[in-house]
């Protein structure tokens, strides 16, 4: 894992698997969804999750915030064994832990106006009297820019996409978070909209000290904001490291093959070289043995099949960052084209 200093949150070897059944309620199988995922989130850092969809991504965020709880594994955050803790205990160290979602319009209840949208955490967990509330909700708007004359009174249906998840963040900063997790919280929004909410995240983090853990499927996207990047794939984690030597040098053919499938901005600036992946992503229900990518791997050999590749640091990134990949057969600097 990274760096020095405190870890604000630590998630070791999470699990999260869940039972399908068929039409007449017979067991179907188990999806594992996650499987033995670990990795460290320093305070102020924001760590950018990336994969394709089925990967694994959603689930571990939720599993994070114990909704469900995780199968197996231990979540830490800000000291606190959140798989152990019940009741009030959880509802009070899930405050400092909020939640971004990807639809603004589905997260935000269409018949109430935009202040007591905002207003909702203060409430439940009874912060202020109703004049610290308001003023509150005032500071929130306006922090996120929005203009609480202007749009406090509206109601999600009359708000543009960017209004909506700038709502939707002032909600999440009103009991003072630590760590906001984003989960595609631009996907939904047109280009120029996620390029103004990408930097309203940044300049959160600068103001407030947040931390962030940022999901999306696009790396290119995720490399923007992210100091280091995770790629998961199946379930699993298959490489983490700085976002910029992530981003330069992959070590595991599946984020080459993504970082390949990003449309070059410039003729002739496209990556050339690298064997494609064909195919869908396996079955959750059934994963392959051994390393779950080898299926679709112009690289995989028959250890492939046989051992599923542990987690090790094989580089250093700028600034000192280890970084990090699980594969028999990794790229090296020879490798990257």
């Amino acid at each position: 894992m990274n760096g020095n200093g405190e870890t604000l949150l630590s998630a070791r070897d999470v699990v999260q698997e869940f039972t399908v059944r068929d039409a007449g309620g017979s067991r179907g199988g188990v999806v594992q969804a996650v499987s033995g995922v670990s990795f460290d989130v320093l305070p102020g850092e924001t760590l950018g999750v990336v994969g394709e969809t089925g990967s694994g991504k959603s689930t571990l965020a939720r599993a994070l915030l114990q909704e469900p709880r995780p199968k197996a594994g231990a979540v830490t955050f800000r000291g606190a064994e959140l798989t152990r803790l019940r009741g009030r205990k959880l509802l009070q160290a899930r405050r400092h832990m909020q939640f971004v979602f990807q639809d603004p319009f589905g997260s935000l209840d269409p018949k109430w106006r935009v202040r007591s949208i905002v207003t909702e955490p203060l409430l439940a967990y009874r912060v202020g009297s109703r004049a610290d509330r308001r003023a509150r909700v005032d500071e929130l708007l306006d922090l996120v820019g929005l203009d609480p004359a202007r749009y406090a009174g509206r109601h999600p249906r009359e708000l543009s996409g960017g209004q909506a998840q700038r709502v939707a963040i002032a909600r999440a900063l009103a009991l003072n978070p630590s760590l906001i997790i984003c989960d595609e919280a631009v996907s939904s929004l047109d280009v120029l909209i996620q390029a103004q909410v990408l930097n309203l995240f940044e300049k959160l983090r600068g103001e407030l000290g947040l931390s962030y853990v940022f999901i999306a499927h696009d790396l290119s996207l995720v490399k923007q904001v992210s100091d280091r990047v995770a790629v998961m794939y199946l379930g699993k984690m298959c490489e983490i490291g700085p976002g910029e030597s992530v981003y330069k040098r992959p070590l595991h053919p599946y984020t080459r093959a993504l970082l390949d499938s990003i449309p070059a901005t410039e003729p002739g600036a496209g990556r050339r070289g690298a064997a494609p992946i064909s195919g869908e992503p396996p079955s959750p229900i059934s994963p392959p043995s051994g390393c779950r990518f080898r299926t679709r791997c112009p690289r995989a050999a028959d250890i492939c099949a046989t051992e599923a590749p542990p987690m090790r640091e094989l580089a250093t990134g700028p600034g000192g960052g280890t970084h990090s990949v699980a594969c028999h057969f990794p790229l090296t600097s020879g490798n990257h084209g």
